[in-house]
């Protein structure tokens, strides 16, 4: 009797809510509501108006769980004034540790409990299962909260930044509840921290008319979100369909047909997230605010820990400071340090999913790094003795090349569902190829066929071009546009539209794709 409400409470049917997804037409609607009555509002009303919204947009996904982010931001909050008031006194740092500890664990509890509860459950029953011990029977289903991992990392980051002095301790219950929910970012990051968004979201009610007006940030803006939902609509959703397809029936396919929807997935995940991440950044520049950025055209890198400098910029970097660095980092000796380093990409894997498959990819990127650096001294002298020309552009070009293939093998771990089914999987690749299946057709009985392909490629070319201007002139799309021809600009503005309305992946007979980051 007790377990029946809060089974009731935790099961979630999707029928119950209609997801507010960015490319939906909700959202759509949504968006331009919110940024003409934010414009309008007297400056006193502005924060509560876009809390209000926040709160909209996120109970459309859940109004249940709306629970969890008040609870989680009333704690931190809490916390936050609880250690500003510890500052003056002798004992701060024993006292500030404690705060920030019980903070942590009660955030913390929230997202172990709703995302790894299944987790601890099965590796349980398997220890018992192999000890002879009764089972234990799962007492109820267990529904993710979307952004769960996303703003309780945020909110974490902010107590220790108020532990650190790096932060005034926020008072005002409006600003921070905002800066916790704030709907652009909410669901999948960037995880901002509260150096940057939380100052902003004091300073909205000190903006004057000419400041939100600015026709050259809000058009920067749409033409960020514009460029978002290429990615997402025409690119990764459309990647999605041959990923898919490949490895749901992936005991029947060859190497080719592996390595290349392996090849498609490291894409379509970036296209995806970047994506998600692009629009939230334009639908914050509408407004008025300035969101860091999350990606800079990762596959570019020379080298793994390159290529987690410009993945994921705010999660990487997350771990970076609230957990490599605490636990000693760099500083307490070369095996402590690599030590540390594991963990950190261990606690990485795990955040990503509830799998040992995701440790396993977490593991492997930490081992890439290690063996990177112990290996560095042995690489140099080889290449000093053949004389390698390092700042030659094909031993760059082969160092992106080997980047690229070991983040692709460990992709292998992270799109799989089980560790047989990746370790099957690299079997398979591992076998003699079909080279034949390049040319013979049997790639289009995957759900694209020839046409679908030719737009794909098309696609693939503009978002390289993209990229080549990121990596080549160090500019955002939008920052480089702003300095072009308005013939230019408005080329590529009716390009992106017209791939996106005739060739985007949406209508009656598309199953709208969700972002792949809600589920972690």
């Amino acid at each position: 009797m007790i377990m029946e409400p809060l089974e009731q409470w935790i099961i979630f049917t999707e029928s119950e809510n209609e997801d507010m997804l960015f490319h939906s037409l909700e959202f759509l609607i949504f968006f331009p509501v919110v940024v003409v009555v934010y414009l309008i509002l007297p400056r006193k009303l502005k924060a509560v108006w876009l809390l209000a919204a926040s709160y909209y947009f996120y109970m459309c996904w859940n109004i249940k769980h709306t629970i969890l982010i008040v609870f989680s931001t009333l704690m931190t909050w809490i916390c936050g004034l609880l250690i500003g008031k510890c500052m003056g006194t002798k004992d701060r740092a024993r006292r500030g540790k404690w705060i920030v500890g019980i903070g942590a664990l009660m955030n913390l509890s929230l997202l172990i409990f709703f995302k790894y509860f299944d987790f601890l459950l099965f590796n349980i029953n398997f220890i018992f299962e192999k000890a002879g011990i009764q089972q234990i029977e799962k007492p109820f289903d267990i529904i993710l909260p979307v952004g769960i991992s996303f703003y309780t990392f945020q909110s974490l980051g902010y107590m220790v930044d108020v532990y650190r002095g790096d932060i005034e301790p926020e008072k005002n219950l409006l600003h921070y509840a905002l800066f916790v929910s704030f709907f652009p970012q909410l669901v999948a990051g960037p995880i901002e921290r509260s150096k940057n968004l939380l100052k902003q979201i004091r300073g909205i009610g000190r903006q004057n008319a000419r400041d939100l007006f600015q026709y050259d940030r809000i058009a920067s803006g749409l033409f960020l979100m514009l460029w978002g939902f290429f990615q997402k609509l025409v690119i990764a959703d459309r990647l999605c369909v041959f990923v898919d397809a490949v490895y749901a029936d992936w005991q029947r396919c060859g190497q080719i047909e592996l390595v290349l929807a392996t090849a498609a997935f490291s894409i379509q995940i970036y296209c995806d997230f970047a994506s998600y991440s692009t629009i939230a950044a334009g639908a914050a520049k509408v407004l008025g605010f300035h969101l860091m950025e999350n990606f800079r055209t990762p596959y570019f890198s020379k080298s793994i820990r390159e290529f987690w400098r410009r993945w994921h910029i705010s999660l990487s970097t997350w771990f970076k400071d609230y957990l490599y660095i605490p636990m000693g980092g760099s500083r307490c000796g070369r095996l402590r340090s690599q030590v540390n380093l594991i963990v950190t990409f261990l606690v990485s894997g795990l955040w990503h999913g509830a799998s040992w498959h995701y440790v396993v990819w977490g593991a492997m990127h930490g081992c890439y790094q290690v063996i990177g650096t112990q290996t560095e001294a042995v690489r140099r002298k080889i290449r000093r003795w053949a004389g390698v020309n390092t700042a030659s552009f094909s031993y760059r070009f082969g160092q992106v090349a080997v980047t690229y293939a070991l983040s692709l093998f460990g992709l292998i771990f992270f799109r799989a569902q089980s560790l047989p089914e990746a370790f099957g999987m690299i079997g398979k690749i591992a076998a003699k190829p079909n080279l034949w299946a390049l040319t013979d057709g049997t790639l289009y009985g995957f759900g694209i066929d020839a046409a679908q392909a030719r737009v794909l490629c098309a696609a693939l070319g503009i978002l390289l071009c993209v990229s080549l201007v990121r990596e080549l002139k160090n500019e955002m799309l939008d920052t480089f546009l702003a300095r072009q021809s308005c013939w230019f600009r408005w080329m590529v503005i009716i390009i992106l539209f017209s791939f996106i309305f005739l060739f985007g992946m949406y209508g009656p007979d598309y199953d709208e794709s969700q972002f792949i980051y809600f589920q972690f």
